[in-house]
């Protein structure tokens, strides 16, 4: 898919002013509660083929933090496909691979590392840059994560 993408990438940069085409964003967030914090940054980049379909690449990167329980660095990188079938509404889809790497402080003492695979569908609302909406982890394993499969997402694009 990467090949497939580099080579639409060089060959629609031939014929029309790529960077154009191109645009910059992401995602930061942070939860802070009264024993859990997390933080994330996650930079991506999108071409737009035309005013319904772009693709793109992301990176992210976390930390999560429970008091007393366990802290875990994230990272990893996204495949995104976004599609626009009229200008307010926003489909997508992002083939996500992320390596989790936990210490855990009760009741034992112990790291836990693993990669983990998300395949996102999601929908939003699409106001010009700003997208808000939800995606959906169809990959999503109950007895790796304690966590729910649905996330609201915000994503910025200049």
């Amino acid at each position: 898919m990467l090949l497939f993408l580099g080579g639409s990438f060089f060959s629609f940069s031939q014929s029309t002013d790529f960077m154009s085409h191109v645009q910059f964003g992401g995602e930061i967030g942070a939860q802070f509660g009264s024993n859990f914090t997390e933080v994330t940054l996650a930079p991506s980049a999108i071409y737009n083929f035309n005013q319904y379909v772009s693709a793109g690449v992301g990176l992210r990167g976390g930390y999560l933090k429970e008091k007393n329980y366990y802290d875990a660095w994230i990272y990893g990188g996204s495949l995104l496909a976004l599609f626009n079938p009229i200008r307010e509404i926003q489909l997508s889809v992002e083939l996500e691979q992320l390596r989790y790497n936990f210490s855990y402080d009760a009741p034992i003492s112990y790291d836990d590392n693993f990669w983990n695979t998300g395949l996102y569908l999601g929908a939003g609302y699409n106001s010009g840059n700003v997208v808000i909406g939800i995606r959906y982890n169809v990959l999503f394993d109950s007895d790796k994560f304690n966590s729910e499969p649905w996330f609201p997402f915000i994503r910025v694009y200049f």
